[in-house]
């Protein structure tokens, strides 16, 4: 794969975790140490960030002497990306040496317990995008044809950031979260339809690549921001700009969660 190849030549070294950033949580890329930042449109192959919010680089860095990638911004299926480009990233990074992957989103809350700005870590998820990285062609050197889901989020991953949370002084409950292809946000009876079968957070992201990632043998843990409470949960409609204001207003206990699991699970 020529963006593996590219990014050997240009990074100090393997990194052992990657990390995934979401609409306006970016913050976390500037917290590495010894950073080496290299633009997605100088990397072979990956697909640019379109949407707003999403930096578009790669920043290789050390956070408490580990070795982690951050992709700042990813690529969605609404920016009309194929399932596998979504994925490609979390590809890369495996064959790069790196076996933990962070997985972080803006989501909006459907559980009526979450409240705007909480950090959920996701337990599970209900794909509804109509689309997977694993279609087509298997590739057996990456994973089998059949990779089991049964704990796509790893359970040791979420007592780690759980207790860090608390740690932290904030409690960090779990949800399942639904992922939808957008990219508009939910009508007020999609709402309460993913209620109905069990979602508790919904978005448009992290699906493929957590599917790639298991297929792989990585181990996840992901972290979703509720920058919304989703449609028909407020009187009130929901636009962008208050996603990423959300993002911004979360950024530092955001950011101090990530710099403490991040090294423990290196």
């Amino acid at each position: 794969m020529d963006a593996v190849e590219s990014l050997r030549d240009r990074l100090p070294g393997a990194p052992s975790v990657a990390v995934i950033l979401g609409s306006g949580l970016g913050a976390f890329a500037e917290e590495l140490t010894g950073a080496v930042t290299v633009p997605y449109s100088e990397i072979p192959g990956w697909p640019a960030s379109t949407a707003v919010g999403h930096a578009g680089k790669l920043v290789f860095g050390k956070v408490a002497g580990a070795n982690v990638a951050v992709l700042s911004g990813r690529a969605h299926l609404y920016e009309g990306y194929t399932a596998q480009q979504a994925a490609f990233g979390t590809r890369v990074m495996k064959r790069l040496g790196a076996h933990s992957i962070v997985i972080t989103n803006a989501a909006g809350g459907i559980n009526l317990s979450y409240s705007q700005g909480a950090l959920v870590a996701i337990s599970d998820h209900i794909n509804l995008q109509g689309v997977n990285p694993l279609a087509g062609p298997n590739d057996d050197s990456l994973g089998p044809r059949f990779p089991d889901m049964s704990e796509a989020y790893n359970i040791g991953y979420r007592a780690i950031a759980r207790a860090e949370a608390k740690s932290l002084g904030f409690e960090l409950p779990e949800g399942v979260y639904a992922a939808l292809l957008g990219p508009n946000y939910e009508t007020p009876a999609e709402i309460r339809y993913l209620r109905t079968i069990g979602a508790d957070l919904v978005g448009m992201s992290t699906a493929p690549e957590v599917i790639a990632a298991n297929h792989m043998g990585m181990k996840v843990l992901a972290i979703s921001c509720v920058t919304n409470m989703a449609a028909g949960v407020l009187d009130q409609k929901i636009d962008h700009e208050e996603v990423l204001e959300t993002g911004r207003q979360v950024r530092s206990r955001f950011t101090a969660l990530l710099k403490a699991v991040v090294p423990r699970i290196a």
